[in-house]
């Protein structure tokens, strides 16, 4: 068995008559401009961009080659090779287009949004069409000084994303905070319903400037978050994140004397939000206003107990005040103990604010003081 193969082998090495002289002609310019070509064709990356960059090459060198074998070498074997792979490259390069074009997004717009927020959360582009498919590929203009909502008119029944452009958002004619670009518009809204509820916007957005965004509407995003579960959890942390950068916006607007802008988490800060009731009205900020100059320097004192007339004393013996257990006030919170002293931010209290002008302490509620 081996003997016959060895056999085979050498009448296709040896079985042909050898070469007893090369020829110094050139197999003419097409046949070079072919390889010439088909070595570029070659020299393609990888990816669909790359494989189109390859076939882009190798068919315009195959129809090279399929003339030289038709015209030079009269050969039909070589003319026939060339000419089939001549249509196979045209056949992948048609299939290349057609991917391309479904793997796209119809405008410049959405391919912009598409890079600059969804991709870097690793959101592929297909499920990123169902998305755009909800408020069907289409973008709103809003030009600068027209309306979004009214407070207490306009119903909650869109949820919009800003594609460029700034809206101002404001509360009975006060500035609140900004939108900017890539950020929802209504998202803290959105957020407040449930699906089988209805309200009104309770702010004004106007747009600052010329604006474009993107709406889904609220039937049809529900319909498309409770089918799809990836989309209903990216939407929530979306959403998520859309509102405590709204919440850090209006944080931006409270401040201590010292400059530095006030931590909303603050226990310092949530005493003074939080609603005071009669039994702790005697430490708060307002009641050292009032006191005037003096009270702050008496607050700093510890309190000393008064010592009664011997008449006015009755005949049990009171304990030392050192020695007495305080009492349980019904009325104290755990948000209301002193912080420890220190100059961080997480040892500030109501006196931080009692010397600013226009501080939150100038003002009875949180709103007056957004304002």
């Amino acid at each position: 068995m081996s003997s016959d193969n060895s056999t085979v082998l050498g009448s296709v090495l040896w079985g042909h008559p050898v070469c007893d002289g090369w020829s110094n002609n050139t197999e003419g310019a097409i046949y070079h401009l072919g390889n010439t070509i088909l070595f570029l064709g070659y020299m393609g990356g990888s990816g669909a961009y790359g494989c189109l960059f390859i076939f882009g090459f190798l068919a315009p060198s195959f129809l090279c080659l399929s003339l030289w074998g038709w015209m030079t070498v009269c050969g039909l074997d070589v003319f026939t090779w060339n000419l089939l792979l001549l249509l196979l490259c045209l056949a992948q390069i048609c299939h290349l287009l057609y991917r391309l074009r479904q793997e796209g997004l119809p405008s410049e717009e959405l391919t912009t949004l598409y890079q600059a927020v969804y991709l870097p959360l690793g959101v592929p582009i297909q499920v990123f069409k169902e998305i755009a498919g909800a408020f069907e590929n289409r973008v709103v203009e809003l030009r600068a000084g027209e309306t979004y909502a009214v407070e207490g008119k306009t119903p909650i029944d869109q949820l919009s994303f800003l594609l460029s452009g700034r809206i101002n958002v404001s509360l009975e004619g006060q500035f609140l905070h900004y939108i900017h670009r890539h950020q929802f518009m209504d998202s803290p809204e959105w957020e407040s319903l449930r699906p089988n509820e209805e309200g009104k916007f309770q702010v004004t957005l106007t747009a600052e400037e010329d604006s474009r965004y993107i709406s889904w509407r609220r039937r049809r995003l529900y319909m498309l978050l409770s089918k799809e579960r990836y989309i209903a959890r990216l939407f929530s942390v979306m959403l998520g994140f859309d509102i405590a950068e709204k919440l850090y916006a209006l944080n931006d607007k409270l401040y201590i004397k010292s400059g530095v802008h006030l931590d909303i988490r603050l226990p310092s800060l949530y005493h003074v939000l939080a609603p005071s009731s009669q039994g702790s009205e005697g430490g708060s900020g307002s009641e050292n206003q009032q006191r005037g100059s003096s009270g702050e320097d008496r607050k700093s004192e510890p309190a000393q107990p008064q010592s009664l007339p011997p008449y006015q004393q009755g005949p049990r013996k009171m304990p030392p005040a050192e020695t007495r257990a305080p009492e349980h006030d019904p009325y104290q919170h755990r948000w209301d103990a002193e912080p420890p002293a220190g100059e961080d931010s997480t040892s500030l209290v109501l006196e931080d604010f009692t010397d600013v002008a226009g501080s939150l302490m100038d003002y009875g509620s949180e709103r007056d003081y957004l304002r």
